[in-house]
């Protein structure tokens, strides 16, 4: 399902950016060096809640020299944040960042990383880059503590997109 979906995002962003510079240029006259210029981008994100609202993350991002040509993609994305407990007994609040990004062969795989915090009343804070990166999305859980998000965690319930590049 996430290989159907990633494929139907590069299609509907390779059509995108196949018309875009077309319509760009006609309306504003700049070639195609200036359609595709780097740019920056900063935004918050959140504030999202694990179900029953045991935990919360919230946030901001910058991605800066995202490129257009091929496939859209940013040179590096900063994401921060805090992530908070929002339980007094043994569970934690979890921010599960699902990073979609370029590898070498052209291919969008994906990794997780996840802020974990076990301390209620003390949110923890974050901060952290990925190169090429084509897409961020994020799941927020509350959970007993263990090295590694859960299947439930990971798996049930939707992601929350909070950066696409386009």
């Amino acid at each position: 399902m996430t290989i159907t979906r990633t494929l139907t995002g590069l299609a509907v962003a390779a059509a995108f950016v196949a018309i875009a510079p077309t319509a760009a240029q006609a309306s504003t006259g700049t070639s195609d060096a200036a359609t595709t210029a780097s740019s920056s981008s900063f935004s918050g994100w959140g504030t999202y809640y694990a179900p029953g609202r045991r935990a919360k993350a919230a946030g901001s991002l910058s991605a800066t020299g995202e490129d257009h040509e091929d496939i859209p993609t940013a040179d590096t994305v900063k994401i921060s944040g805090k992530v908070s407990d929002l339980t007094r007994g043994s569970s934690c609040g979890l921010a599960v960042f699902r990073i979609t990004y370029l590898d070498d062969s052209g291919n969008l795989p994906f990794k997780h990383h996840t802020v974990r915090d076990c301390t209620y009343g003390s949110p923890k804070s974050f901060s952290f880059k990925y190169p090429d990166v084509y897409e961020v999305e994020l799941k927020v859980c509350s959970e007993a503590g263990s090295s590694k998000p859960s299947l439930n965690c990971l798996y049930a319930g939707t992601w929350k997109v909070i950066y696409l590049s386009k």
